[in-house]
């Protein structure tokens, strides 16, 4: 019985459809949940959960600027549970799991709000430099 619930939980944030809207920047994910979200390039670029942008560990995450204008050029899946998309400034080293994209769906004020303020904190820009 639980490894039903386990897999019922794993198939509700599998996508069940996948957009890249690339005049907008805009990756549109729908999940077998029923929600639906439009994520920025900018913000799934800022918040790639690479090591480059993570770091190895807390208080080691890189603050990622000018990011504003970024594109994804492909999307590469890996697996049958995440993504790998490649972004114009290069960087391709992010593997989104479906969970993760999911959360960031679901937090995406918050963590936009985040990142906008550690951008005023540090006197940075969204703009290119």
């Amino acid at each position: 019985m639980e490894a039903n619930v386990a897999f019922t939980f794993a198939s509700i944030l599998t996508p069940t459809n996948i957009l890249l809207h690339q005049k907008s920047r805009v990756l549109e994910l729908a999940f077998a949940d029923g929600h639906a979200y439009r994520l920025p390039y900018e913000y799934l670029r800022v918040y790639s959960p690479s090591a480059e942008v993570r770091g190895h560990g807390p208080g080691q995450e890189v603050l990622q600027v000018g990011k504003k204008d970024v594109a994804i050029t492909e999307v590469e899946p890996v697996g049958h549970y995440a993504i790998r998309p490649v972004f114009s400034d290069g960087h391709d080293t992010g593997i989104y799991s479906w969970e993760y994209l999911h959360d960031l769906g679901v937090r995406q004020d918050e963590l936009w709000q985040r990142y906008l303020d550690r951008l005023a904190a540090a006197g940075a820009s969204r703009d290119a430099a």
